[in-house]
């Protein structure tokens, strides 16, 4: 199925249901890091892009944690423009408590890597990343990333909470971009 966002096409890349199992394997992994942590851990997630996957994700920790948000943004059309913008700043004290940053993709990691030390700046006991889609191809390197949902390869996707110039963001299913048919 094709579907078309402003001006550009698009064909099914990554189907829902494995977007939901790819989910699952990432929160088993959070539960078994923190089920039996002292520290309540904060969920912090980038908006807009990653309120899917944190809805998801959210749902399947068993432990306590609180949920916070934050909005950067690094993309312009379908490039990053190399600069991450903080739209809505964190507005909470981070001061000795572990972070999980839920991100929808990561790719060169200018905004993780940025957000990142943001964080450990503002005295965070400690940072991880989750991501539901990693570009390895893509990545400079500088932080780990902790929780990989899934590797993709170095191409433009939209859905599940990822768009081009804000739309496409609700499809369930993940897109890549395709010919005009």
């Amino acid at each position: 199925m094709q579907i078309k966002v402003h001006d550009k096409y698009f064909k099914k890349y990554i189907s829902h249901k494995k977007i939901i199992e790819a989910i699952e394997e990432v929160a088993e992994k959070i539960n078994a890091d923190y089920q039996f942590s002292e520290d309540v851990p904060i969920v912090l997630c980038v908006l807009n892009g990653s309120i899917m996957f944190t809805g998801e994700l959210m749902q399947r920790l068993h432990f306590d944690c609180e949920l916070h948000s934050i909005k950067l943004s690094s993309y312009s059309g379908t490039q990053s423009t190399g600069e991450v913008k903080e739209v809505l700043g964190l507005n909470i004290d981070i001061k000795g408590r572990p972070v999980i940053i839920s991100e929808d993709i990561v790719d060169t990691g200018i905004t993780i890597n940025a957000l990142s030390k943001s964080l450990l700046e503002k005295g965070a006991k400690e940072v991880k990343i989750a991501t539901l889609f990693f570009k390895p191809e893509s990545y400079r390197g500088g932080c780990k990333i902790d929780y990989v949902a899934m590797d993709i390869q170095n191409q433009f996707i939209v859905g599940f909470g990822l768009d081009y110039n804000q739309l496409g963001r609700n499809y369930g299913d993940i897109y890549i971009l395709d010919e005009p048919k």
